[in-house]
């Protein structure tokens, strides 16, 4: 399904292939050859995704460019990017020939560089960036500029690194404290309503 979005509209190489129950929210660029498969949704909302050639987006993955915080944040994948089933990726930048496992998530503003993986059920948070062929292992936090990796065996320190992101801001804008959390998803939830309630407009094409 595409939809115009905020005066956008999807656009799709005649070589690329959409599933038809895929969804195409707004300023979606697909490039030739890529295939996004059944379920699959991207959702430019008031900025732009960008997928390069020979890309697979697979089933039920979700992409999602935002444009609340400052400076925007697009999805960019290059070419032969591989997007497994069910991973998230939200404002972030993919080099090319990158492989995103089952189960990832990429946060705003994540810049994964050419050959990067992210294994299953890996996360990528907000900023932090990945070197080229870079391996996050499976069901492990990779946060920074220089990169760090932790698990979840060590809670206290990925607690701090978490918080030393600020994920708040980065994502949505918002600048609380990070021990307010209510006040932090109350503005959080505000921004996303706002955000979402431009759909609204939408028009199925």
């Amino acid at each position: 399904m595409l939809i115009r979005h905020r005066g956008a509209q999807p656009t799709v190489d005649p070589s690329a292939y959409v599933a038809p129950n895929a969804t195409l929210v707004g300023d979606v660029r697909v490039g030739p050859r890529a295939r996004i498969m059944y379920g699959a949704t991207l959702d430019a909302e008031g900025a732009h995704i960008e997928i390069g050639e020979a890309c697979v987006i697979a089933e039920n993955a979700v992409l999602r460019a935002t444009a609340v915080a400052d400076p925007p944040h697009p999805v960019i994948l290059g070419d032969h990017v591989f997007v497994s089933p069910h991973a998230t990726l939200l404002g972030c930048e993919v080099g090319r020939c990158a492989y995103l496992a089952t189960g990832i998530t990429v946060l705003q503003g994540a810049r994964l560089e050419p050959g990067a993986v992210v294994a299953v059920g890996a996360l990528v948070h907000a900023r932090t960036v990945l070197p080229a062929e870079y391996f996050v292992p499976p069901m492990s936090v990779a946060v920074g500029d220089p990169v760090r990796v932790i698990g979840s065996d060590r809670p206290d320190e990925l607690t701090a690194a978490v918080r030393d992101v600020n994920f708040a801001a980065a994502a949505f804008g918002v600048q609380a404290e990070w021990s307010d959390r209510i006040a932090r998803y109350e503005r959080i939830t505000e921004v996303r309503v706002a955000e979402f309630g431009a759909h609204a407009d939408d028009e199925v094409l």
